[in-house]
C-alpha cells in the first residue's frame, strides 16, 4: 500500500498532476473537490451544505470532511493497494485523522507532493479555468476569498508534513510534463 497527499492551493494543478500519477502508479484516486461536486450537483443533503461553503470560498468544516473521506475509504475496497489524496488534508486536524485512519488500516501517508505556484499565477489559471469550464467557484471574488483561506487555514500543513519529513516542494510552473518528471524524481526514494 502507498498513500500520497497531492497538495497545494487551489488552482496549482492538483487534478491534473493526480491524473498522471494514477497511471503511473495505479492508484485509487479520492478528490474530495470532485465528491463535494457531485454532491451539489446531484443536490444532496450534503451537496446543499456543501455549496453553501464553497460558494463563498470556505472550506467544508473538518468533522463533515472527515466523515466523507472516512466513508469513501471504508467503501471502495480498491483503497487498500493505495490512494492519491488530492485536495485532502486541508487542515492540520484533517492531517491528523488521516493519519489516524491510515494507521488504523495499517498504512500511512508516504509521501506529501507539494505543487508550489505563485498567486498572481494561481489567479490568472482560476479565471481561465472558471471560463472553460464554467465552475461557479472560479471568479475573482470567490477566487481572492479560496487563496485567502487557502494561506490561512491549508497553507500550515506544508511545515506540519515538513516535520514529518513528508513534504517534497514541486515547482508548479511550466510544462505539465516538466512538473510530472519533477513529482516522479521526488517520490523516487519514498516507493522503495
Amino acid at each position: 500500500m502507498y498513500n500520497l497527499v497531492v497538495f497545494g492551493a487551489p488552482g496549482s494543478g492538483k487534478g491534473t498532476q493526480s491524473a498522471r500519477l494514477i497511471d503511473e502508479y495505479g492508484l485509487y484516486h479520492i478528490s474530495t473537490g470532485e465528491l463535494l461536486r457531485d454532491h451539489i450537483a446531484r443536490d444532496t443533503e450534503l451537496g446543499r451544505i456543501a455549496d453553501s461553503y464553497i460558494s463563498k470560498g470556505q472550506l467544508i468544516p473538518d468533522d463533515l470532511m472527515i466523515d466523507i473521506l472516512e466513508h469513501t475509504l471504508n467503501e471502495n475496497p480498491e483503497t487498500a493497494n493505495g490512494v492519491i489524496f488530492d485536495g485532502f488534508p486541508r487542515t492540520i486536524e484533517q492531517a491528523k485523522a488521516l493519519k489516524s485512519m491510515l494507521a488504523k488500516r495499517g498504512s500511512k501517508v508516504h509521501a506529501v507532493v507539494g505543487l508550489e505556484v505563485p498567486d498572481e499565477e494561481l489567479m490568472d489559471r482560476l479565471v481561465k479555468r472558471g471560463a472553460e469550464s464554467g465552475r461557479s467557484d472560479d471568479n475573482p471574488e470567490t477566487i481572492n476569498n479560496r487563496l485567502k483561506v487557502y494561506n490561512a487555514q491549508t497553507a500550515p500543513l506544508r511545515d506540519y508534513y515538513v516535520g514529518e519529513g513528508k513534504y517534497h516542494a514541486i515547482k508548479g510552473s511550466g510544462a505539465i510534463d516538466d512538473i510530472f518528471n519533477s513529482i516522479k524524481e521526488a517520490l523516487r526514494d519514498t516507493r522503495e
